[in-house]
């Protein structure tokens, strides 16, 4: 990179740091003043599902030159299969599928992820939020590829099952119909 690229880049990036900060000055000294406003702010950021999908996109859309995933250069297994399974049984809040024993799971959809962990009935779970806006919980997986707040493409290998995937699909914290999906 030559000097003028860089300085362009160290512009770039105060401009906008300048400008997120007068943004957030402004929006501080309007909630102080105005009692609706504040009210109004406090119920769409405390009570309205936030989607890292959208800030993703926009991040995309405005920040790409300085797009992070352009530095990291790890390796994701890519696989271009849907989910095979022999049977679906309504299970809980979603679905049950009988799958093989070491069954790769595909993510259905590009998404971030939002949680991995234990939940009860489910065992090791990874949730996507899916670009489309709908929440996936994978359950019973194990050997998880992925780490919180990861972007993952669709297609990509989420870790293994053995046995049972369970799936539950949800948008706004509302329960989704899964045959709807598979």
């Amino acid at each position: 990179m030559d000097k003028n690229s860089v300085k362009n880049i160290v512009v770039n990036f105060i401009l906008k740091a300048l400008i997120v900060a007068v943004i957030t000055l402004v929006l501080l000294i309007v909630m102080k003043t105005n009692v609706k406003f504040k009210t109004m702010y406090y119920k769409y950021v405390y009570d309205t599902n936030i989607t890292f999908t959208k800030f993703n996109n926009l991040y995309n859309k405005y920040f790409k030159d300085l797009n992070i995933n352009k530095i990291n250069n790890s390796t994701k297994t890519v696989s271009d299969e849907k989910l095979s399974y022999s049977k679906v049984t309504k299970y809980k809040d979603g679905a049950k599928l009988l799958v093989s024993n070491h069954y790769t799971v595909p993510s259905m959809e590009s998404g971030i992820v939002v949680f991995i962990g234990d939940k009860e009935d489910y065992g090791k779970v990874i949730i996507i939020q899916q670009i489309n806006g709908i929440d996936l919980l994978y359950g019973n997986i194990d050997n998880v590829n992925y780490k919180l707040y990861d972007y993952v493409k669709k297609g990509d290998i989420l870790g293994s099952a053995n046995k049972y995937l369970y799936l539950v699909y949800k948008k706004d914290g509302k329960v989704l119909d899964y045959e709807k999906y598979l």
